[in-house]
This record gives structure tokens, C-alpha cells and sequence, in this order.
């Protein structure tokens, strides 16, 4: 392989991980996948000699702890609350709007969208606050989570690389 395939194959590698941890905040990227993507194209690149099956076993299944947990935070939160499947559907499109809008909109998106959607079916602003903070803690607990499965993909990551 030339220099420019080296160079070519970390760059992508590096731009798929680098994605991949913008996606443990932002709720419309698959974070943990893209960062397995991105050492598995190293790994396959090296025909898994420097990066072998056990460290890629270990990504594999710490992307996956990390998608269910990002599928089951903001639904236990609101299951919690007890709210209302408007409600649900309001955080997620919340979710999807607050990205355009920059981190306030990340942090505030769930919450109004959870808000609004308990409104609409029960018209009780007490009762939607309390599912739309519910809903936005689940959603803050399992970004927390997210963010230190990714820390801990890099470190199977670098530690496969140096090891």
C-alpha cells in the first residue's frame, strides 16, 4: 500500500471516531458505532495484527451497552414520570430540533419538546413540567453514561495500539 492509502485510511479512521464522539452528545449520530467503525477500518487495514479480535470483541460489545443505554435513559425517565406517549414523541422531536440551536438547544430541546407533548394530552402544566424534567434527567443521566463508554472505547483503542 502507498504512503496516500496510510494516510487516507487513518484520516478516515480518525474523522469516523471523531464523529463518533460528537455522537455521544448529539442525539442524531450513532456515536458508539461510528467510533467501532472507525478502529475496525484500522484493525482490518493492519489484517489485525496490531488491533486483533479481543479489543474489537470489546468495542463491539461496549457499542452496543452504549446504543441501549441511549435507546432506554430518556424512555426510563419518562416511563418513570409516568408520562404520556406525546410526551415521548416531544422529547425526541425536541431532541432533533435543540441540535440546530447548539448546546442550549441540546440541553433544552428534550425538555420543551416532553413539555409540550404532556400538555397536549393532559393539559396540566404541573404534571408536564415534572414529565419534562424526568424525561430531560434520563436523557442528561444516559449522555453522562454515553460519554464515558466512548472515554472507555478509546482507551481499549489506544491501549490496542501501543500494546
Amino acid at each position: 500500500m502507498s504512503n496516500y492509502s496510510l494516510i487516507a485510511i487513518w484520516v478516515a479512521s480518525l474523522c469516523l471516531i471523531t464523529v463518533g464522539l460528537a455522537g455521544t452528545v448529539f442525539p442524531a449520530l450513532p456515536g458508539s458505532p461510528l467510533i467501532f467503525a472507525g478502529v475496525f477500518l484500522i484493525a482490518w487495514w493492519q489484517d489485525f495484527q496490531t488491533i486483533s479480535w479481543v479489543p474489537l470483541l470489546v468495542l463491539g460489545l461496549l457499542s452496543v451497552v452504549s446504543m441501549t443505554v441511549d435507546i432506554i435513559s430518556s424512555a426510563l425517565g419518562a416511563k418513570r414520570a409516568g408520562a404520556s406517549s406525546y410526551a415521548i414523541w416531544g422529547s425526541f422531536l425536541g431532541s432533533i430540533v435543540g441540535i440546530f440551536f447548539g448546546l442550549p438547544g441540546l440541553l433544552i430541546g428534550p425538555f420543551l419538546g416532553a413539555f409540550a407533548g404532556e400538555m397536549i394530552a393532559q393539559k396540566n402544566m404541573p404534571r408536564a413540567a415534572h414529565v419534562g424534567f424526568a424525561t430531560w434527567l434520563g436523557m442528561l443521566v444516559g449522555t453522562v453514561i454515553k460519554v464515558g463508554i466512548a472515554a472507555s472505547m478509546l482507551g481499549v483503542f489506544v491501549f490496542a495500539l501501543l500494546w
